[in-house]
């Protein structure tokens, strides 16, 4: 049975003090028993972060990883590195790491390789740009990205895949998906997985939306029988609005 999953991506904010801040404020939230929560900081203060939070339901995840075991890549972190601060979880494909780093399927391909090789579990993340959206080529786009970067694993590995859909379309553009819209590509991710791995694979399989989840629009997105879950970004800043969206199951 899939489970409900909300995921913080705190991005590139927050130093130490204001992680540690912020984590206190989280850890007084009411949680809601059946949501796994997830929380994202940077690089720097996952360590911090895990620490802080060992003795709640909250877990640290970080926000991308490397394909390399080690070697010369110079301000990259490494699967074992991560793994030895006490991290489990990883976000992979990021639409953000696409766009301004220039990240492809084939890189990601990889990068997933060597999260499940080190036992991590992933939450892999994809989405159509607007024109994508605009010229009616936004389920192609994002099979292709699914497929490019997932299809080559066996059924066994999607135990330990979280799959995020981005429409990045809807993220800072002034265009609107609505819940119906989320609903509709969730559906379609669902069947491109079963139409491959079969009904179980499938139905076991957590998908989480990504695009500009709030306290007000949270709730009914997440009613839609095929979303289980949100990867939040500037709303998980602020402990008050990310527990809301948490408990909007």
């Amino acid at each position: 049975m899939r489970k409900h999953i909300v995921a913080g991506n705190w991005k590139m904010n927050n130093d130490l003090a204001q992680t540690e801040t912020l984590i206190t404020e989280l850890k007084l939230q009411q949680l809601s028993s059946d949501t796994e929560v997830m929380i994202a900081p940077s690089f720097t203060n996952l360590w911090p972060s895990f620490q802080a939070t060992r003795t709640s339901a909250i877990e640290v995840i970080a926000q991308n990883m490397h394909f390399a075991e080690s070697g010369a890549y110079t301000g990259e972190v490494s699967a074992d590195m991560l793994k030895s601060v006490g991290i489990k979880t990883v976000i992979l494909g990021h639409s953000e790491r696409r766009e301004y780093f220039k990240e492809s399927d084939e890189l990601l391909a990889k990068k997933v390789d060597a999260a499940l090789k080190n036992e991590m579990r992933v939450i892999f993340c994809f989405g159509e740009e607007l024109s994508d959206r605009k010229s009616g080529n936004h389920e192609k786009v994002v099979e292709s990205q699914i497929k490019n970067a997932l299809f080559h694993l066996d059924a066994s590995a999607f135990k330990h895949i979280v799959l995020a859909y981005e429409p990045v379309w809807a993220i800072g553009t002034g265009e609107t998906a609505s819940p119906e819209q989320a609903q509709d590509m969730h559906a379609f991710i669902r069947k491109t997985i079963q139409a491959t791995y079969g009904d179980d694979v499938a139905n076991d399989i957590s998908i989480l939306y990504g695009g500009s989840v709030k306290p007000n629009n949270a709730k009914e997105i997440f009613s839609k029988p095929d979303v289980d879950g949100g990867l939040i970004g500037g709303a998980s800043l602020n402990a008050k609005d990310f527990f809301a969206i948490v408990n909007a199951f």
